[in-house]
Order: C-alpha cells, then structure tokens, then sequence
C-alpha cells in the first residue's frame, strides 16, 4: 500500500495540460496496476464471473426499475490480437425458464456464433461490442490509452468523492475520457461517447454515452492489481453489472479455440459492414396485403401499415432508423402516387418502433404520439447524431408533434381512423388504430404470435379484448406490429382458455 500511496502523490503533482503529462500519469497508474511492462507480456486471460443486464430497451417504462436479464460468462481473452471467446448462459425476463447458451468468437475483424455446433455470422453491432469489451478492458485500457495518438489531459476532476486525473483519446470514432485515481494512480472510469449504427436498439439514439467503472481491486499472481467488479452505464443509466468470479492469467489457448471457417468470415464480411439503416423494407416471404380497400399492411423485421384518406394517407408506424422510414415513404409514393403523407402514427415506445420518427420530422410530417410517450420521443428527436448523421441532424427542424390523451379521430371518410389510448398495465405506453369502417384494429405490440402457434403473453391478449368492450369495438379482424390480419375469435377463443381453470391432477 506504501508503493500506491507514494505514487498517489507522484501523480498529485504532475500537471493535467500537456501530452507528455498525460502519458507520464497513464504510466503511473500502469505501473499501480503492476507495470506497463507485464500489462504488454499478459498474452491470455481466462475470466469468469456472472452478472445481469437492465433491459433498457424492453423494460415497461422507461424508467426504473427494470426487467431483468442474469447471466453466467466463461470468456477467453488474446487482448492484443482482438481474440475473444465468450460463452454465455442468459436467463431472466426476456428469455425461457431454462438457461439459454450463446457462444460468440471474435478473431480480428470477424465475429461468429456458435449454434448447433456450427458457426454463423453474426454482424457489426457484436463486432463493435467485442471490440470495446477488449481495449477498453482494465487490462487494456491503459495500453489503449499509451497507443493512442492524440493522447491528451483534461482538468482533474472529482469523481465518487474522491480527486481524479483525466485523460482524453480517441480509440476508432469513439472519444474517451479515462478517470485515473489520484490516490492510487489506479483506473476508476472509462468514458466513451460512440454511435452504434449496427445495434437495433442504441442505434435510433444518435451519439451514445458509454460509462464503464472498476471497483474490488485484487493482488492477482504475479503482481497483477485487478478489478474484480465492473459496471456499464449508457446515456446516465446502469445498464449491465459484472463480477469476475474466477481470473487465470496465461492460460493456454490455441488457435482452434478462435477459429472461424472461411466461408463464415467471408460471409461477415459480406454483412458485417451494414448498419440498421441498410435494412430492406418488407419481406419476401410475406408481401403487403390490403387488408380493406386504400389500407396496406406492410409486414418486416417491424411492420408498417398506409391508409389512404380522403386528403392525404397516414402511415401507421415510423420503426427501426430514418433510412427504413425513407423507404416507407418511397414506397407509399409507388403505391399511391400524388397522394401526400398527411400523418404518421407511433403507437408504442420500444425503442425499434419510434426509430424512424426522425425522418418525418425532417420532412414536416405531424407525428401522433401517445401523452406518455411524448418525453422519449422528444429525447430521440434531440438526440445528437454528430458521428452518423441523418436527414434531421444534417437540416434541423422543429418536429410537429401531436399528443393523443384521449381517444381521438383522425381523417374523414370510409378509412378514417381512430387513435385510442390503451391504458392498461403491459400496454399502458400504447395506442390503438380503430378503423371502424372496416371492422378492423391495429393492436400495437400487444399482440403477437407465439413462436410454436397461438399468441405469446396472455396477458396482454386479455388487456387487448378488455379494451376493445370498455371502447365497444365491434371487431372482426386484428392486426399488429409483429401481426398478420388474424380473426378476432381467434382472441377471445384463446383469452377464454387461459382464463379456464387449471384441471386438477387424480392424486393416486
């Protein structure tokens, strides 16, 4: 303890300005973790532990608290040959009772995943990820910071209630601070502020914030000083916790525990490049269906659906990015040519389905959106994009929002809609789309199928049949975000054999 407290002050004493005095205290706190010299020599790790993720993103509110994923993680680590392997088993609220197993491979500039013995491509959201977890791992980041060419001070700063020195670089696009205790010369903080155009969920957030903490430093083998507690915050909300349970240093690896098949990294090649906003619009294996004469529905990765109204056409939905939005409206133009978008209605706040909010924003298209969701969609629709720029960030322009706080009618004629406030416990940030014309509701996200037939959540089948008696909707067909046109008795056939009592079991 003597030799960090006498380096504490060493550091004290440096100045924040110039770059040999950012270098000089990086050095200093490589040599409080054990040394420059053994961080470069460490050529392995093998790192255990376990830890859970707040679901942000599939949360019920966007604040807390939140659902819940837990994990277990066995990760083998070449950190200066961008080798990972990281197995996983994930269990909590987005996934089955049991525990779900992934395996990722990175080997450079190629990630893979394991599945049924084989591997596949996955794509650049995963390589980014697996990017950060190693330069911007505790024993990484200093070296990160050392190799950087724009390695630079910043005015120290207190951090926990404790005096630190900041350094800034960049690493890629990303520009990172790094918080170094002045004390012990040892890393508290990595700061990095990002895009993550691959990522279905951070991507319709712009310039991300990225908060990684060390905490439980331990004397490893060898003299090693090694965080045993991490913690992730992204945009000022903790997002994952992590505790290693088990370190080896040097363990034996080989390149088979890396390797990726050619074909495979041929093949990620081939998609690794493309971000959300490449995604295609619609999908071959379901076309678009006119549900009732002037009304498409629009099945995809995230559905959409065109009404045709009598002075213009309203698009129900503006998920995923503004490049699928741009697509939509192209689209709309071929479908109905001459006919101008009057109206777009965002029905739910999961992130992927206000994604696209921004590209009718930058074209003056009015944006319904239900009271609750207002903050978040007013957040996205400010959110900084200076690393990937859209049509919004390159030409700003006040949106024009329109709040629904009660049920409300949206057109005239035979396609008129009607935009209805869900208000019950899981769809409680949702709208519905009447159409009483036709017979026909858009039920948001509230009603999905299964993935082995019938409805997932009856729950929230139940709250969809509750709404449509307490609105006296008389429905015949229903359709969603992730919903074909389906019969509505398929419901309340459904609703009512959930609700059947459970028979009991002949006790013998």
């Amino acid at each position: 303890m003597r030799r960090i407290a006498l380096l504490g002050l060493l550091l004290l004493a440096l100045p924040a300005s110039a770059t040999d005095d950012a270098r000089a205290r990086v050095q200093a706190a490589a040599e409080a973790m054990g040394g420059e010299a053994r961080l470069r020599a460490l050529s392995s790790l093998r790192i255990q532990g376990i830890g859970h993720w707040n679901l942000l993103e599939q949360s019920e509110r966007p604040t807390p608290p939140w659902l819940v994923m837990y994990e277990q993680v066995d990760e083998l680590r070449v950190p200066s040959r961008q080798r990972l392997r990281q197995k996983t088993e994930g269990r909590g609220a987005a996934g089955a009772g049991a525990w779900q197993v992934a395996t990722l491979v990175m080997d450079g500039d190629a990630v893979a995943m394991e599945h049924e013995g084989k591997l596949r491509p996955v794509g650049g959201a995963q390589l980014q990820d697996m990017r950060e977890r190693l330069d911007f791992a505790p024993e990484r980041i200093l070296l990160t910071a050392l190799d950087a060419k724009d390695l630079h001070g910043a005015p120290d700063t207190a951090l926990q209630d404790v005096p630190h020195h900041v350094v800034t670089f960049h690493q890629g696009r990303a520009a990172v601070r790094l918080f170094l205790n002045a004390n012990t010369g040892l890393p508290t903080l990595v700061e990095s502020e990002d895009a993550h155009p691959a990522d279905m969920f951070w991507s319709v957030w712009g310039d991300v914030r990225t908060r990684l903490f060390f905490q439980s430093w331990s004397l490893e083998a060898g003299g090693l000083r090694y965080p045993r507690n991490w913690e992730w915050q992204r945009n000022d909300t903790t997002y994952h916790s992590f505790t290693v349970t088990a370190l080896e240093l040097e363990p034996k690896v080989s390149d088979a525990d890396f390797a990726i098949p050619d074909d495979v990294r041929k093949a990620f090649a081939a998609r690794g490049g493309l971000t959300v906003e490449d995604l295609p619009l619609g999908r071959p294996d379901r076309p678009a269906v006119e549900l009732a004469p002037g009304v498409v529905h629009i099945p995809g990765r995230w559905d959409v659906a065109l009404v045709k109204q009598e002075d213009g056409l309203v698009v129900i939905e503006a998920p995923i990015a503004s490049g699928y939005s741009a697509r939509v409206l192209e689209e709309a133009a071929k479908r109905f040519p001459g006919v101008k978008v009057k109206a777009v209605v965002s029905t739910s706040d999961a992130w992927p389905h206000v994604g696209g909010v921004r590209e009718y924003a930058s074209r003056g298209i009015p944006l319904h959106v239900l009271d609750l969701n207002r903050p978040l969609v007013e957040r996205l629709l400010k959110a900084p994009r200076s690393r990937v720029p859209d049509a919004l960030a390159k030409a700003p322009r006040a949106a024009k929002l329109q709040v629904v706080a009660r049920r409300t009618v949206l057109g005239t004629g035979a396609n008129r809609l009607e935009l209805i406030p869900v208000r019950t416990e899981t769809g409680e940030r949702m709208l519905f789309v009447w159409m009483p014309e036709h017979h026909i509701l858009y039920s948001s996200d509230l009603v999905q199928p299964g993935q082995s037939g019938g409805f997932f959540n009856p729950q929230q089948l139940s709250e969809t049949v509750d709404v449509a008696a307490r609105e006296k909707l008389d429905v015949a067909r229903v359709f969603g975000m992730h919903l074909g046109a389906t019969e509505w008795k398929a419901l309340t056939d459904a609703v009512e054999k959930a609700r059947a009592p459970t028979t009991a079991s002949a006790t013998p």
